[in-house]
């Protein structure tokens, strides 16, 4: 028996990180049984869902400016004859101005804070009965998690597991302590009872999110333990975690990447700067030495790592020495990747207030010239894999007929010549070639 076409149109824009990713996808399944399938025109869509991030500035009016144009697609439509589209505003944003969003643009028919989106359901017929409640932004991630883990449907190979949310560190630029709540830790028990489905559903990596993902502690053994806990489900081949915090980074998780096999040899370990004025201006609690010394540790225990970062330019009182301090920490450290930001100024935090805010052409070549550097030691690593043979976890077609896209276990993307069969499999590729955001390379099979 063929499925039922879904009855409704559902069109989500996920702005900002990988739990926005995450919590888009599980929007879409708690969504599903209300009849409710994916497309990827909002102009047809039923209901439109923004998730949104609130780091930057720049994301926030990006979702106004959106918002405007989604009101006057429904006004055309309606004018048309056409069915009504609903419009709602979830993730961050919704969390920190959702008053301000409903006074700003009316056609706003709900605004879901990322603690309750799993009442979307329930949201939308009230929103439907007259505008009933159209504001739901409290903080109960265990209820959340308790519907989300029956609703789930994973539709790869790969799929992100939310372990961890909020943050306890008050990173002065930063707004997640205020739009995501305290550091709260799923239960082992339930974590492992969503893995065990997703692996019996053919998922064969899990990449455990969190804000501080390295502070959970709803395991024995933190999260050392819930690593070594999920490497024994059967067909749970690999295990990545992101984003971790350098204050978090203990002994345990450091052994665990030399011990636990399914642990990918790849850590997303954030800076921020070099400097150890700017550092403390931030809240970071660690020093540019105390961090270098971190990451000595790991690459003792696991020499071939791939470390990966994320860093801020233009700091409120960053200076011209102190953005020199960045380069050389880059130096130092020889990233595989990063994530590199102009410093965005966000209402309600401290380094808004502070003295010093730097001048954005300032930022603009601090960034370029961070970005360079950080794109040359990209590209060496991914070229000093040439010659290699990794195994490749091949989860898509690609571009060109014939061509699989794969992971290897530094997360890169890798392309070969395969079969479709070969979907889903662990598979030994020589690498041949690389440029800077990808591999590609052939069946060891064939070179044999």
């Amino acid at each position: 028996m063929s499925e039922q076409a879904p009855s409704k149109r559902l069109y989500i824009k996920t702005y900002g990180c990988q739990m926005n990713v995450y919590d888009s996808e599980r929007m879409a399944d708690v969504l599903s049984p209300l009849g409710y399938g994916m497309t990827d025109d909002p102009a047809g869509a039923d209901l439109v869902v923004l998730n949104t991030c609130h780091i930057r500035e720049k994301a926030t009016e990006k979702v106004y400016s959106e918002l405007g144009k989604l009101r006057e697609m429904r006004d055309e439509r309606l004018a048309e004859g056409g069915a009504r589209m609903t419009i709602a505003v979830a993730g961050c944003v919704a969390q920190a101005e959702g008053e301000e969003i409903m006074r700003r643009q009316p056609a706003v028919d709900l605004v879901v804070g990322p603690q309750a989106y799993h009442q979307l359901p329930e949201l939308i017929a009230r929103a439907h009965r007259a505008r009933g409640e159209r504001l739901a932004a409290d903080f109960a991630p265990n209820e959340k998690f308790d519907v989300l883990a029956a609703t789930r449907r994973p539709t790869g190979v790969s799929a992100f597991l939310t372990v961890q949310e909020g943050c306890d560190k008050f990173c002065t630029f930063c707004v997640v302590p205020y739009t995501r709540g305290g550091e709260w830790s799923r239960p082992a028990a339930d974590i492992e009872a969503e893995a065990r489905s997703l692996a019996e559903q053919g998922v064969r990596e899990v990449t455990l999110l969190g804000q501080n993902v390295n502070a959970y502690d709803g395991a024995e053994g933190g999260l050392a333990g819930l690593v070594r806990r999920l490497a024994n489900i059967p067909g749970l081949d690999r295990i990545r975690y992101t984003t971790s915090h350098p204050r978090d980074m203990d002994a345990a998780l450091i052994a665990a990447h030399a011990e636990v096999e399914a642990l990918m040899p790849y850590l997303h370990l954030p800076v921020q700067a070099g400097s150890d004025k700017i550092l403390k201006a931030m809240n970071r609690a660690h020093t540019a030495e105390s961090y270098l010394r971190l990451v000595e540790k790991v690459r003792a225990a696991r020499p071939d790592i791939a470390l990966s970062g994320d860093f801020i330019v233009g700091f409120p009182g960053e200076r011209d020495a102190d953005f020199e301090a960045t380069l050389q920490l880059v130096r130092e450290a020889n990233y595989a990747s990063c994530f590199s930001f102009k410093y965005s100024r966000r209402p309600g935090t401290p380094a808004a207030a502070m003295p010093g805010q730097v001048a954005e052409e300032v930022k603009d070549e601090r960034l370029a010239r961070l970005n360079a550097l950080l794109d040359e030691q990209r590209l060496a690593f991914n070229r000093a894999q040439a010659g290699r043979t990794l195994a490749v976890l091949f989860e898509k077609t690609g571009r060109h007929p014939g061509q699989l896209v794969g992971k290897s276990p530094y997360l890169q993307a890798v392309h070969v010549t395969a079969p479709d069969r070969m979907l889903g499999q662990i598979v030994p590729v020589k690498v041949e070639s690389a440029a800077q955001n990808s591999l590609a390379g052939v069946l060891e099979l064939e070179t044999a």
